[in-house]
């Protein structure tokens, strides 16, 4: 997917699209994040980012975090990536 490209409402950052080929995340991984996540953290750093938090099951149950800018329009994936904290 190139950084241009939306999925839904969102496209992913030029950071994000690298993020995803680099860690092998399929899109459909993303969407279902995005769509169906396991919590959302609104306001959940500095930059008043959104975090979208989802299990996938597939790749050994761990946490996909989708980390996404709000403020802008389109909303812009910022980041992606398993995230080691959470189990």
């Amino acid at each position: 997917m190139s950084s241009a490209a939306t999925m839904d409402k969102y496209i992913l950052s030029k950071h994000a699209a690298e993020q995803q080929k680099v860690r092998s995340i399929p899109d459909e991984w993303i969407q279902r994040t995005m769509n169906k996540p396991d919590s959302i953290m609104n306001e959940a750093d500095a930059h008043g980012n959104t975090h979208y938090i989802c299990t996938i099951i597939e790749f050994g149950s761990r946490k996909l975090r989708v980390v996404v800018n709000p403020h802008t329009t389109p909303n812009t994936i910022v980041t992606l990536f398993f995230d080691r904290r959470l189990r």
